[in-house]
């Protein structure tokens, strides 16, 4: 949530920044700043009477130990009175910081002075990509829904059978291959000084608004409804709220987390060829990283989680790029993104594993997550989270990739996991 100081002071760089979002803010910001001048002279009023009040009580109790007690009576009758007012102020005060919370919560994060212009992923720009070449497969090479029917590594049709489409049933040596990048991938985490968590994946109400799930992307989540609570999307809405409503002291950052979880996303809309397979699914494993890092280092931490997550393609020997998104294809909670994608050779295209973003102070001022400064001033820390990665697409890529006419190659890091280098 954008802190309202930052509306009140810089409102024409806040409306100009979310139009890189695509976003015409000018409205809902004059009706917010309207709002906060009459907040503010609610709040004003309201304290003046308190003062008021203060006052006329102790001259209440002076006039009571002087004995004149109808001058007293006469003043209770007045603070009676005052009282009532407050009173009333106080509901009105309630009422408008109600209505400005409303309006603050539909606005999405400003985005970073690096995020570039543009609508729609087409406008994403690419920042790297390995220099190595698209290796050629053979020539009866196979997208991974045909692989994994022929080798009987993921029967798609039992989970619609079980479930429905986008549920998955991983088999035999698929299961081993899932179990082995979730292994590799938390064991790699651990080594570079991240806490291995495991979270719940339900979450509350509380939980998905702090990480600005709620209310963006209700429709995407699963609903238990009796109980209130939802499936997590990701680990990084659990993981990160667990500094909900927490102080850290500045010598206590970066906090360093890492979690794997199955995730759930409704996926409302998705359609065509290129969600067949592994592409994109209701259900599915992810590894999750997160840092909660002080406002002047959050951006060299991003670019340092960036490296990581690229470390980790490149020892799985994945062709991929780097791209950082426009504002038109940007979260609703994120300043700046990367994404990670993978190149499919059998699919000839493009496949997103990873986003890495910096959500700088928006989801903190939500969880109320801060820390004491140096000179033990209070503010509100930054928060970054990544996939360290989303296993689906990681491993159709692997698939595809290293399928040869005599079986599908495991990468070398993954064979301690795995227990086999050949898929046969």
């Amino acid at each position: 949530m954008i802190q309202i100081q930052t509306i009140r002071n810089e409102s024409e760089k806040v409306i100009d920044r979310l139009s890189i979002k695509n976003i015409d803010a000018r409205e809902i910001i004059q009706k917010i700043l309207e709002l906060d001048v009459k907040k503010r002279q609610v709040q004003q009023e309201t304290e003046s009477l308190q003062s008021s009040q203060n006052n006329i009580a102790k001259e209440i109790g002076e006039l009571y130990k002087a004995g004149k007690k109808d001058d007293a009576d006469e003043l209770k009758n007045k603070s009676l009175a005052l009282k009532e007012t407050t009173k009333k102020l106080s509901d009105e005060l309630d009422a408008l910081e109600t209505e400005i919370n409303v309006l603050l919560i539909t606005l999405p994060n400003l985005p970073s002075d690096q995020v570039p212009k543009g609508r729609t992923a087409e406008d994403n720009e690419v920042v790297f990509e390995t220099k190595s070449d698209i290796k050629k497969l053979h020539a009866d090479a196979l997208p991974h829904w045909e692989l994994t029917k022929q080798y009987d590594l993921i029967d798609f049709e039992l989970g619609v059978k079980i479930t429905g489409a986008g549920f998955p049933v991983y088999k035999g040596k698929g299961a081993k291959l899932q179990r082995a990048l979730i292994n590799f991938f938390l064991d790699q985490a651990t080594e570079q000084g991240y806490l291995e968590i495991e979270p719940p994946v339900l979450v509350n109400e509380d939980s998905a608004f702090g990480t600005g799930q709620l209310p963006d992307k209700e429709g995407q989540m699963y609903h238990v409804v009796l109980d209130n609570l939802f499936l997590a999307p990701t680990a990084e809405v659990p993981v990160t709220n667990i500094y909900r409503d927490v102080i850290l002291n500045q010598n206590d950052l970066p906090q360093k987390l890492t979690a794997y979880t199955p995730c759930f996303r409704r996926e409302a809309g998705s359609y065509g060829k290129d969600v067949r397979g592994l592409n994109r699914l209701h259900q599915f494993d992810k590894v999750e990283i997160v840092q909660i890092q002080s406002p002047e280092k959050s951006y060299q931490t991003l670019e340092e989680m960036r490296s990581y997550v690229s470390g980790l393609l490149e020892q799985l020997g994945l062709h991929y790029r780097i791209l950082k998104l426009c504002g038109g294809d940007m979260s609703f909670a994120s300043a700046l993104t990367y994404d990670m994608e993978v190149y499919s050779i059998a699919q000839k295209r493009w496949l997103e594993v990873s986003s890495v973003s910096n959500f700088e102070s928006f989801q903190a001022n939500r969880l109320k997550l801060r820390f004491k400064d140096e000179n033990n001033k209070t503010q509100l820390a930054h928060t970054l989270n990544g996939s360290a990665l989303a296993l689906p697409r990681i491993v159709a890529a692997l698939l595809e990739n290293n399928q040869t006419p005599d079986g599908i190659e495991i990468p070398e890091v993954l064979v301690p996991y795995t227990g086999f280098s050949l898929i046969s």
